[in-house]
């Protein structure tokens, strides 16, 4: 890939991203000619752009377009493997990796062990499992922009710790001693804020534009608020932490140390570490019929719902599930949006509950936009 100009005014510069732009959201190959129809612009000034574009190697030429009298129109595309991020979960037992080229297409994945949650020895970890994870799959570290990482906790940035971790039994880590050994550039969210960008990016560019809410359920719950088409992440960074607010007062332990929180009836330990068994295993016998498991089931949606509804009568939008657990909803989503339906005093259904798209991998896609997302800004 070609240095693009830096000698041009930043009026050039943001047409040249703004044709850039338009190219990677269009559908299908664009011509020069569409994009001076639809942009605005003139022949010359598109046919400029797209061959620095070219030069640069930031797009390629899509399939010929079918000629209407004359010689056929060349589409042009991005070129989605000029650069790549990879995005890592730090969960309760392990360390997952996820590779995605500039369009979040997956390139590599995997999953190992958890060592430590000291920080100083977690990203020794990081840094030695990331290079094999290269290695492994034939990565070009040359193409790397950086490394994403999430935590399921209170993260804050400014500080630089994370401030809480109920899951992980973190508190005042610093993010410094994180990042310190691994030799790239290193970008640190919570999992859940990251899970909801993923579903935002997954929207058309006409859905990203309404508000919705996203509820990450994993071993621990958390979400994320858009509104308008942009995350709102509160006064203090903390939007979202929906899985500590309280559903039955005085209720069981939450991990964060109070009682009642959601968290502490729907999070995936509630039929996994409580009970001692997988989410496969625990899924399995719910279809096999187990009494007890189908007893802690109907109990976790029907705190489930509470929960959604308490979202749905503070935002009035979609609510999006996420998270692992979300892979094993669709079965039960009727039974779910019934439960949660009855709770509405507002309407006798609960058509706004959708599925994530990507319901094991959507933190890990997120953080690593972080760095696609400047990459193009910077186009």
């Amino acid at each position: 890939m070609e240095e693009l100009k830096t000698t041009i005014t930043e009026r050039r510069r943001q047409t040249r991203n703004k044709m850039y732009r338009y190219i990677y959201d269009a559908e299908s190959p664009v011509s020069k000619q569409q994009i001076a129809t639809s942009m605005g612009y003139s022949l010359p000034t598109v046919h400029q752009n797209i061959a620095e574009l070219l030069e640069a190697g930031l797009i390629r030429p899509g399939e010929v377009q079918k000629s209407t009298g004359g010689r056929p129109a060349v589409g042009y595309i991005i070129d989605e493997t000029v650069r790549c991020a990879v995005g890592i979960a730090v969960s309760a037992t392990q360390l997952r990796f996820l590779a995605t080229d500039v369009r979040q297409n997956e390139l590599a994945y995997k999953t190992v062990e958890i060592i430590s949650y000291d920080g100083e020895r977690l990203g020794e970890q990081l840094a030695l499992e990331l290079e094999r994870f290269f290695s492994e799959n034939d990565l070009d570290r040359e193409k790397v922009l950086g490394i994403g990482i999430t935590f399921p906790g209170v993260i804050d940035q400014d500080k630089d710790v994370i401030v809480l971790s109920p899951t992980l039994r973190m508190k005042d880590i610093s993010l410094s001693a994180v990042r310190k050994p691994i030799p790239y550039r290193v970008f640190i969210e919570n999992d859940s804020t990251s899970g909801g960008a993923a579903e935002w990016l997954g929207l058309t560019l006409k859905e990203r534009e309404e508000d919705f809410v996203y509820l990450f359920l994993e071993n621990g719950i958390g979400g994320a608020v858009f509104i308008g088409g942009k995350p709102y992440l509160g006064s203090e960074g903390r939007s979202g932490e929906f899985g500590h607010m309280c559903i039955v007062p005085d209720g069981r332990k939450c991990n964060c140390g109070k009682r009642g929180c959601l968290e502490a009836y729907c999070s995936a330990f509630r039929f996994t570490r409580d009970i001692g068994v997988s989410p496969e295993a625990f899924f399995e016998g719910l279809k096999a019929g187990n009494s007890d498991f189908l007893a802690l089931w109907e109990e976790n949606l029907s705190y489930l719902a509470i929960g959604i509804n308490n979202l749905r009568m503070a935002f009035d939008c979609n609510v999006i599930l996420g998270g692992y657990v979300s892979q094993y909803l669709e079965p039960y989503l009727p039974v779910l949006k019934e439960k949660a339906a009855v709770r509405n005093p507002f309407g006798s259904d609960a058509e706004y509950i959708k599925l994530g798209k990507y319901p094991t991998k959507a933190g890990m896609r997120g953080v690593a936009w972080h760095f696609m997302e400047e990459f193009i800004n910077g186009i």
